[in-house]
């Protein structure tokens, strides 16, 4: 068995994804005959298609990797791979339209608007930013509608500060998704498998120097304080092991996925983000949750590469 690990890329998130191959790759070493780590480049298909390559875990973060062209591409040669299919990974890595699907199955999320950013420029940004202001009061968060690791996320207190994060979230990319904050207790819940064999880890609690879960925070130690599991009363973790496993089985998600969650006043998980391909570094999330479940990482990753070269032999 040769297994073959993605990362790298050219998106914003390259370092972490080359961080996250790197762990898994050590987890793996010795598990199978080989497994190698390749940066993503213009040999990738060549290597795929004529090589020995049996299994591929794509652990690309961000653009290509997430939005399920990479997956595509993998569905095209045939080899079989880690992860959600391409067709579902597209409808999570857009944040508007996962947010219509989970609405649609009843499932909690902040209100939000998506605007383009050529709006701005064509009605004029300062009426916009009135509009948002009067429809949802402050606070509110502004993302990019794709993208990952909070790059280009705000948290915005004032109406001065409002116009400085859309700069922000412009510069990584071409529409903007403003939601209604959510005060509460934000917790990362990580799935595990497909379809009815499903479960949820435990949740991790993250809590921050300066209450801000931003991309420093997420990949520098030190400031963040994890609690693994959460410190949730039993009825919120329920609520939130409810809440992932059903946005992981509606979403059409396979084998891992990470689900990202505010339990709001009254006790109500409010997703806030979905992660198909979560990290895997020394201070991300899903790792934490196996290990707070007692799963011994190494077999865990190992178990998944086993069961997309037999659900791919399957067919």
């Amino acid at each position: 068995m040769h297994a073959l690990i993605l990362a790298g890329g050219l998106s914003h998130e390259r370092d972490v994804s080359i961080r996250s191959g790197r762990r898994v790759h050590e987890f793996l070493r010795g598990r199978f005959d080989k497994v190698s780590l390749l940066d993503v480049d213009s040999e990738l298909v060549p290597t795929l298609r004529f090589g020995d390559v049996d299994v591929v875990w794509p652990l690309l973060h961000g653009a290509s990797g997430e939005d399920g062209s990479l997956q595509a591409l993998l569905e095209l040669v045939g080899v079989p791979f880690v992860g959600t299919g391409s067709k579902e990974a597209r409808v999570a890595w857009n944040k508007a339209v996962a947010k219509a699907v989970l609405l649609r199955e009843g499932i909690a999320t902040p209100d939000y608007v998506t605007l383009p950013q050529s709006l701005f420029r064509e009605v004029g940004a300062e009426h916009i930013l009135d509009l948002i202001v009067d429809r949802f009061s402050l606070p509110v968060v502004v993302k990019p509608v794709r993208g990952g690791s909070a790059l280009g996320v705000s948290v915005v207190q004032s109406r001065e500060d409002l116009a400085s994060a859309m700069v922000h979230c412009f510069a990584y990319g071409d529409t903007a998704l403003i939601e209604k904050a959510v005060i509460g207790t934000e917790v990362a819940m990580s799935v595990l498998g497909t379809g009815d064999a499903a479960r949820v880890l435990p949740a991790v609690e993250m809590v921050t120097d300066n209450g801000d879960y931003d991309f420093d925070a997420r990949y520098n130690p030190g400031r963040v304080e994890y609690f693994a599991p959460a410190r949730l009363s039993d009825a919120a973790r329920e609520a939130a092991e409810r809440t992932a496993l059903q946005v992981h089985r509606v979403m059409g998600l396979r084998d891992l996925s990470r689900v990202d969650i505010i339990l709001d006043g009254e006790g109500v998980p409010q997703v806030i983000d979905i992660n198909i391909v979560p990290g895997m570094t020394e201070t991300s999330l899903f790792p934490q949750a196996a290990e707070a479940a007692g799963l011994d990482l190494a077999a865990v990753y190992g178990e998944l590469v086993d069961e997309a070269f037999a659900r791919h032999s399957a067919r």
